[in-house]
């Protein structure tokens, strides 16, 4: 009888302990984020639509200041080893200033719906795009896209078609989305936060928020960059109404023993470490391919979560410095392999007037300095402190593995954070930007992950 005592002792502690573990959900961040001190009155929760416009006034001073640039001369066979070649800007700016065609740009940035609704005291700005037409008896999925830095919600234009209207475009009607794209805070037409502390999780509540006021309470995520991190944060605080959860960039901070023994191990024995063949060959040599990109590569991030405003002040006075600073990344994080290129391979995976566009819409709003801000108030308490860094991830996810991204990360890491990997694939091309530079491969593989069937989620100790 003793034992039989025990036993059932035991099950209740195990039970009490991995039920405790697997409902452990991130706090709702509900701030305020508006100038002053929170009203008393009930915040105007309408939806108002919202075109992009801009002032003759502005392009006159846009003009202006690119006329007046001052270039600095770049060293011999420098290419984009210093970062952006400045006898290519000059070949940029000339065609800003003399073809580049910015009322055409807002006619296509304008073409879907957008609106903005004002959250936890501040606008937000999204596009929202409905199916142009519906197999009978079938509804549409809801999507919820989110940008990264030095990006914006027109990274997903060339994609929203793909993902809205999949049959006219080969992809099958099995699945079609209703596509919600916002700009983060500080980016693009979000309004800025006017407190400090607004971070991932803030985000997250803001646009969780979101899809409750457009009438989502169930719904599928996508991100890369800092949407990678916003995605996973909504997850975090809503897996209940969260269907899924779709990446393009994995980040993990926090790294145990097994990691350690993996970076030094997982070359000569991958399969003791869960490592496949690719990951071999994107991680390793390590040195070469994870240290030494962080080292060069990262400076920036350093710059942003520390003093954002010193270079930010800068960037927002200089058109052509603020194209420089941006350039630069979609250059090196499109391909690494592009800083061998004087002209940093840039038109071989987009258009000047993709790129420009992107510019642009940190130009005209003025928001390279909150953007940069984003970081700082994600990093100034340190990796791997925050709750969110410590929790895992138990909504079904899928990972489309970039094989230009800045850093690999494999499936045997992701899944200590993202307990529940449903699609994980090496994608055959393609780099940070994807949704911009491969809409197609990563609409598939939006596709194909909703239609997977979804295990039970795993229970970590």
């Amino acid at each position: 009888m003793l034992l039989e005592v025990f036993l059932l002792l035991g099950t209740l502690l195990i039970y009490f302990f991995f039920s405790k573990k697997n409902e452990e959900t991130l706090p709702f961040k509900d701030g305020w984020w508006g100038r002053g001190q929170k009203p008393e009155t009930k915040e105007d929760s309408s939806v108002r639509p919202f075109k992009v416009e801009t002032a003759e006034e502005e392009l006159s001073d846009l003009f202006r200041r690119l006329d007046q640039a001052r270039f600095t001369e770049p060293l011999e066979n420098s290419c984009f080893h210093y970062g952006t070649n400045s006898v290519h800007l000059r070949k940029v700016v000339s065609y800003w200033k003399n073809q580049f065609n910015w009322k055409k740009q807002v006619e296509v940035l304008n073409k879907y719906p957008q609106f903005k609704t004002k959250i936890q005291g501040i606008d937000i700005h999204f596009v929202h795009v409905k199916p142009p037409h519906l197999p009978e008896g079938q509804a549409a999925k809801p999507l919820l896209m989110v940008h990264g830095w030095p990006g914006s919600f027109y990274e997903f234009y060339k994609i929203i078609p793909l993902l809205t209207d999949p049959a006219s475009h080969g992809l099958g009607d099995e699945h079609i989305f209703e596509v919600i794209c916002p700009s983060i805070p500080g980016y693009g037409f979000s309004e800025a936060p006017h407190k400090q502390d607004f971070n991932s999780v803030s985000a997250a509540s803001v646009f969780y928020e979101l899809m409750l006021r457009l009438g989502f309470n169930e719904f599928y995520t996508q991100g890369g960059d800092a949407g990678c991190v916003i995605c996973t944060n909504l997850a975090q605080i809503a897996p209940s109404h969260v269907k899924g959860l779709h990446l393009n960039m994995v980040l993990v901070s926090k790294l145990g023993l097994p990691h350690l023994l993996s970076i030094l191990l997982g070359r000569y024995f991958p399969g003791l470490f869960g490592f496949q063949d690719e990951d071999v060959r994107r991680m390793f040599p390590f040195l070469k391919k994870w240290l030494y990109k962080i080292l060069s590569e990262f400076g920036y991030a350093h710059i942003q979560a520390t003093k954002p405003d010193t270079v930010g002040c800068g960037l927002n006075d200089s058109p052509v410095g603020l194209a420089a600073y941006i350039l630069e990344k979609f250059s090196s994080w499109t391909d690494m392999e592009f800083r061998n290129l004087e002209d940093g391979g840039l038109e071989r995976k987009f258009s000047l007037d993709d790129l420009l566009t992107n510019i642009m819409i940190y130009w005209v709003s003025g928001c390279i300095v909150s953007s940069m801000r984003f970081y700082k108030e994600n990093l100034q308490k340190g990796i791997g402190t925050q709750k969110h860094e410590k929790l895992t991830v138990q909504v079904p996810t899928g990972i489309a593995a970039f094989p230009n991204e800045i850093l690999h990360i494999p499936q045997a890491w992701a899944k200590k954070k993202y307990t529940n990997i449903v699609s994980f694939h090496f994608m055959p091309r393609g780099g940070h930007f994807a949704a911009l530079e491969e809409p197609e491969l990563l609409a598939k593989d939006i596709l194909q992950f909703v239609d997977k069937p979804i295990p039970p989620p795993l229970v970590q100790v």
